[in-house]
């Protein structure tokens, strides 16, 4: 299964971690270093999933999340929250703020192909997971 993913991070490392981890699944990574090139990103390219940092510089991702859920054409696209944001209540703001998913970094790499294809596999059978 090969999906097109936006990664919106604004960290080199952690950027090329997941692109190398997604890479050799065979997906495309598009990559947006803040939060309005991802909006941009996502309203130009066809996508089956977004992760989304939450810390971010221009606008956070709870920002962006909200603005790509307003968006019609981006509104059954999941979006994994994929940041270090570990505090209770963390994870139930990036839901409320539109997110379909959370995953905490660091990230281990043995299962983190995984939870990316579970949040894909309801996108690509047509059964999205948006909230």
């Amino acid at each position: 299964m090969s999906a097109k993913i936006l990664y919106i991070e604004d960290n080199e490392q952690n950027y090329y971690l997941v692109y190398f981890i997604l890479k050799a699944q065979g997906h495309e990574v598009i990559w947006a270093r803040d939060g309005r090139s991802g909006i941009e990103a996502a309203l130009k390219a066809k996508l089956d999933l977004v992760l989304l940092d939450i810390q971010l510089p221009i606008m956070d991702g709870y920002a962006v999340a909200s603005a790509l859920r307003s968006q019609p054409d981006l509104h059954s696209i999941p979006i994994v929250a994929l940041t270090s944001y570990a505090m209770p209540g963390d994870r139930d703001r990036a839901l409320a703020a539109g997110c379909s998913g959370y995953i905490e970094k660091p990230i281990d790499p043995v299962t983190f192909a995984k939870q990316i294809d579970d949040h894909l596999a309801a996108t690509l059978t047509g059964k999205g997971t948006a909230p």
